[in-house]
């Protein structure tokens, strides 16, 4: 079932019908994640602060609209709620128009349109008379803080929403290089050769005997490889990793480069630290006890204590052995 977009009502004249917009569309395409092919680890997405180059987290994030080169007037959720109340509420039908007579590539995404209390009787009548009428609603609707045209139509006993291009963002045709009417028309003889080639290949549009086989085709190359063992594993995170906030499905990466970042802060001081202590602790005398701790003391500092008090007990042992 898919879930409600958006609520409000359908408006031309002074008839308004409650409905519920609902997506009418999905995608299949693979799920596919980034992968650094050195160590197998997840590859995120960052936002960088262009000035300082440091990750940001997202509620820090606003949106701005730049007025002049490097002047902005920024924008909150209200502002954007508050531009207009009436046109994110409505879909607001201007004209009807001809089904056919709109071209294909002026279509984008579809929505259907359910009715919601008290709006069925409205939604009946407003889909009774498009369906009789052949007619397609044509309106505005606020989507996702944008404006869209979008076209009403009927469909068996709903009613669709789909969103469209306006007229300039349609790309003119007359940019396409076509062929000439005279220079290559096609010969009566072609003509019908075609029409009965098309008639021979036409039957009724079932969209279900479609299916993505290219999809379906890497899929199967993917179990091959799981069958085959061809697989590899993710580097696991260590015991500093952050745990994912609930509901998440991938690392957060911003808070691992954070986190990062504030290491690499701290490592001079540590390093330095750590050459001061094992200097002091390299200019005391072997002969002193507990001079190098196990934290301070170098691995050949150790090892060269150890050596001397070895060649002290053999020594001491054939002095013993003499006498």
């Amino acid at each position: 079932m898919s879930r409600v977009i958006w609520k409000g009502a359908i408006s031309f004249g002074l008839v308004n019908i409650p409905v519920s917009l609902k997506a009418a569309s999905r995608s299949n395409t693979l799920d596919l994640d980034m992968l650094d092919k050195r160590d197998m680890a997840p590859v995120g997405y960052q936002r960088i602060n262009k000035h300082t180059g440091k990750v940001i987290e997202n509620t820090q994030i606003v949106k701005g609209y730049a007025y002049e080169k490097d002047e902005y007037v920024v924008l909150s959720d209200e502002d954007f709620r508050q531009a207009n109340v009436e046109a994110t509420q409505t879909v607001d039908i201007v004209s009807f128009v001809d089904a056919g007579a709109i071209p294909p590539y002026y279509f984008e995404t579809p929505y259907y349109l359910e009715p919601d209390k008290r709006g069925e009787r409205g939604y009946a009548l407003l889909h009774e008379t498009m369906r009789k009428t052949g007619r397609a609603a044509i309106a505005l609707v606020v989507l996702r803080n944008r404006q869209h045209l979008a076209a009403l139509l009927p469909l068996g006993k709903a009613l669709v929403l789909n969103t469209m291009r306006f007229a300039d963002e349609v790309l003119p045709i007359e940019d396409l290089k076509l062929p000439a009417a005279r220079k290559h028309a096609a010969s009566a003889r072609e003509v019908q050769m075609a029409t009965k080639l098309v008639e021979d290949m036409s039957e009724d549009w079932k969209p279900e005997q479609f299916h993505d086989t290219y999809r379906e085709d890497l899929l199967a190359v993917i179990h091959a490889k799981i069958k085959a063992g061809k697989t590899h594993l993710l580097t696991p995170a260590g015991d500093d990793t952050p745990t994912p906030s609930k509901g998440a499905k991938v690392i957060d990466m911003m808070a691992l480069l954070k986190q990062s970042i504030g290491q690499r802060d701290k490592a001079p001081a540590r390093k330095s630290a750590r050459k001061a202590v094992a200097k002091k602790a390299a200019t005391k005398k072997a002969a002193t006890k507990g001079a190098a701790t196990k934290e301070t003391a170098k691995p050949g500092a150790r090892k060269k204590t150890a050596t001397a008090k070895k060649s002290k007990t053999a020594k001491t042992a054939t002095r013993k052995k003499a006498a």
